[in-house]
């Protein structure tokens, strides 16, 4: 009986916030694209520049590019606001900076103090990341006007 019961709480619970469980699908999906597309743009930076700029200078333009696909992404397919392109654009920026931010402290605290071996943290840090961005994104970058509570 007790099975029926945590079936029904959860079908419940999807049915009061599907829409919020496939926003995070589509995040999840176009997250797995703009990490593909950002490692290509870096590859083909590189082939093409390798011997003219330095790897981490090319960082530079991949992450532009990067950001900006994610940007586009995450507005027409995820969040799906209309308008404010400039400001959801430098409000993306905000937030992946701040994830930098986020990881590079985490990274830190998990390597240096916790001594977990720096592929693990890494891994402990993407987690965190994804999280951190989808609320960054859905709370502060993608914000709807009529979302805002006075």
């Amino acid at each position: 009986m007790q099975m029926n019961g945590a079936i029904v709480l959860l079908v419940n619970k999807y049915k009061k916030n599907r829409e919020e469980i496939h926003r995070i699908v589509r995040y999840l999906i176009i997250g797995g694209w703009n990490t593909l597309f950002g490692i290509g743009v870096y590859a083909i930076l590189y082939y093409w520049l390798q011997t003219r700029v330095n790897y981490l200078i090319l960082m530079i333009p991949a992450n532009i590019l990067a950001i900006t696909n994610a940007y586009f992404s995450y507005k027409i397919f995820v969040f799906k606001t209309p308008g404010n392109y400039i400001r959801e654009y430098l409000r993306c920026y905000l937030v992946y900076g701040g994830g930098m931010v986020l990881g590079f402290i985490l990274m830190y605290i998990l390597v240096s103090i916790f001594g977990l071996y720096p592929i693990l943290a890494q891994c402990l840090c993407v987690i965190v990341s994804i999280i951190f961005s989808y609320i960054g994104h859905k709370r502060f970058s993608f914000l709807k006007e009529e979302d805002i509570k006075t």
